[in-house]
């Protein structure tokens, strides 16, 4: 018998109407910042399995170099998908572990970001988090990303871009 299923919160969908108009940089440090506020729920039962950690380090590089090698992003996604995989089915710690494969791959396609923020809500759902908590979640979120997008476009503006 299925156990519960996940229901997103509806900030869940202003999150994604929001993140369509940010940058891709922009949207790369909030999907790492979701991923790792995640990543000790996979950490704790799994410290000695460094790929979502590499994965989300390999995406701040991204962030702070702006060097892209397709090669390098695509093996710490699927190096973190993998270790999702070792994690138990519908778990926390899988939840965690996808947030960080998502994160990272946004320096690819930006509409990974989003699903970078998804996982890690339910990260916090399969933790034990009901639906208080995943609102919650979901409001930092949200908050994050308009803070980091009015931030952005302030330091665009100033710079003359």
């Amino acid at each position: 018998m299925a156990g519960p299923r996940f229901v997103d919160h509806p900030l869940g969908m202003e999150i994604e109407v929001l993140a369509r108009s940010v940058e891709q940089r922009t949207l790369a440090i909030w999907a790492a910042e979701c991923a790792e506020s995640a990543l000790p729920l996979f950490e704790k039962g799994r410290p000695e399995d460094s790929r979502p950690r590499q994965a989300i380090e390999k995406l701040r590089d991204w962030i702070g170099t702006g060097e892209f090698r397709m090669n390098d992003i695509r093996r710490a996604s699927l190096n973190a998908h993998a270790a999702a995989r070792s994690a138990p089915e519908n778990s926390s710690a899988r939840f965690a572990a996808r947030a960080c494969g998502q994160a990272v791959a946004t320096a690819h396609v930006k509409a990974h970001s989003i699903g970078a923020a998804w996982y890690a809500a339910k990260a916090v759902w399969a933790e034990g988090g009901g639906v208080n908590d995943v609102g919650a979640e979901r409001e930092w979120q949200l908050h994050m990303l308009m803070r980091l997008s009015r931030r952005h476009q302030n330091n665009d503006g100033a710079s003359g871009r």
